[in-house]
């Protein structure tokens, strides 16, 4: 029987996905489960990486029943994962010997703040800003702040890499300890034209350079099932990149100008630049793009808001403003259009371009007519604004407007909210037909390692379709204001940081 499916797990700060496409990249099966990340003190958030290792087995058993497969249809896998969250584990045992340290987590923001002179350096070799965001710092901590780690790290019996590694690791028996070039790309550890480990940054950081996995292309062998209770062995895994990587890939962003956004737990936009390192003097950062064919590295440029979805999250549950999180588009359309609350939601921080980790959140304008549909809306705006700066700061460095915007992820299926994203932008958004297409990139690239296709440009001609398009209608003057009352907010949420 021929192997021509793709499995592909995506594993998200919220959840875990499993995707069964076939050769023509049609999502045939699917199961997805919750894996809520915990909040041990103010500022801090973890993941249980054993709850992660299950939630992966659960899924793909349910996955291959809902396809109606069986594991000897599929050629390959690919994984796609939450970026900068970091594990260190055993090598003897694979257990992890503390929690997972989330992308969102700020405990290392005084050791960043205390390595902010380096920060001229770092940035030429790195492309990214000394941030708690990146994977360096939460190394150090957990080799700091778990007893005997960094003696064990010193006798070689620990590893540590970002959810990639980890589940390689497991998904292989421990034979492969590897990483692609994306989530490397996001520890502050990889020097961005050699993308390799840097001895002079893994010092500056205090990780060990032994402990750190292989660097590889996102399009290649990672290594081969082995021990799975819900897998055969022998499985290749063929295509690795961190989730907004492979998102890019998977809209079809794959030459210099194309951009696109994605909006999960965070908002994360991507221009790819090709084989060019840009350089941001906006508070961007530089990384690497997930390669779809040989060559030269090839490069984006990225902005980062820290909070998307997880703003509409805590809406419904904090506030308890909604039962279901599709409910908010409803209720903020209901909104008076008039209303002047703003809500800057620096609910773990502000990433770029204002790189405030201390910053904490706010709502600004309350009057007694402010309704609960006042502030859905301003959720929402939140949101499109902080999307609206980054676009801003990656258009001043690149020297040219963005001219190819495409959008996707949960909250993009919220036609209200993409229309006030239009609105806020003053441009046209276009949103992609795949409503996730990080699992897409992903079995894109594991596709074409398998080489379920003759080249690139075919499988790319599988995903590339129209997707629905959002036009702004309010006036230039009216977009002013609104831009005004936003950047007054922001500018008091970072003061008070």
């Amino acid at each position: 029987m021929a192997r021509d499916h793709l499995l592909v797990i995506d594993q998200g700060t919220t959840s875990t996905r499993v995707i069964l496409h076939d050769n023509r990249l049609r999502t045939v099966g699917q199961s997805q489960l919750e894996v809520l990340p915990r909040y041990p003190r103010s500022g801090w958030v973890e993941h249980d990486p054993e709850e992660i290792m299950r939630s992966v087995g659960s899924q793909t058993t349910a996955a291959l029943m809902d396809a109606g497969l069986r594991a000897d249809r599929i050629a390959a896998l690919g994984l796609t994962n939450q970026r900068e969250t970091t594990i260190v584990w055993d090598r003897a045992t694979g257990q992890p010997i503390a929690g997972a340290l989330v992308w969102q987590d700020r405990r290392t923001a005084e050791t960043c703040e205390r390595l902010k002179p380096e920060q001229p350096w770092v940035a030429r070799r790195t492309g990214l800003v000394i941030d708690p965001y990146f994977s360096a710092t939460k190394i150090a901590w957990i080799l700091d702040h778990v007893a005997g780690a960094r003696k064990r790290a010193a006798a070689g019996s620990l590893a540590a890499g970002t959810v990639d590694s980890y589940l390689i690791w497991r998904l292989t028996g421990g034979r492969s300890h590897v990483t692609d070039q994306t989530n490397a790309s996001r520890t502050l550890l990889m020097d961005l034209e050699t993308l390799a480990w840097d001895a002079d940054l893994c010092d500056l950081f205090g990780v060990p350079r032994e402990i750190l996995p292989t660097i590889l292309p996102s399009r290649g062998e990672f290594g081969r099932t082995m021990g799975l209770d819900f897998l055969p062995d022998g499985l290749p895994i063929l295509g690795v990149a961190g989730d907004q990587h492979a998102s890019l890939a998977g809209q079809g962003c794959v030459r210099a100008g194309q951009a696109k956004c994605t909006y999960g737990t965070g908002a994360f936009l991507l221009v790819h630049t090709g084989d060019r390192i840009v350089p941001s003097n906006r508070g961007l950062i530089t990384t690497l793009a997930a390669s779809i064919e040989d060559g030269p590295p090839q490069y984006a440029l990225e902005g980062s808001v820290f909070v998307a979805g997880a703003a509409v999250q805590w809406f419904r549950d904090g506030l308890e403003g909604i039962k279901s999180s599709p409910e908010i588009g409803d209720l903020a359309e209901r909104a008076d259009q008039d209303s002047e609350v703003v809500f800057v939601p620096a609910l773990t921080g502000l990433g770029a371009p204002y790189w405030a980790p201390t910053a904490r959140g706010a709502i600004i304008g309350l009057t007694r007519a402010t309704t609960l549909a006042d502030l859905a809306r301003a959720t929402l705006e939140g949101v499109a604004f902080q999307v609206g700066d980054l676009i801003e700061a990656m258009s001043a460095d690149l020297g040219h407007p963005l001219a190819d915007f495409r959008v996707d992820g949960g909250m993009a299926r919220s036609e209200p909210f993409l229309q006030l994203q239009s609105e806020i932008l003053g441009f046209p958004i276009t949103r992609s037909p795949q409503s996730e297409s990080t699992a897409l990139g992903a079995a894109l690239l594991a596709g074409l390692g398998a080489n379920l296709w003759s080249d690139a440009a075919t499988a790319l001609a599988l995903i590339e379709e129209n997707g629905l398009r959002f036009t702004p209608t309010v006036t230039d003057a009216a977009r002013s204001r609104a831009l005004a009352r936003w950047r007054k907010a922001v500018e008091l949420v970072v003061a008070l940081g």
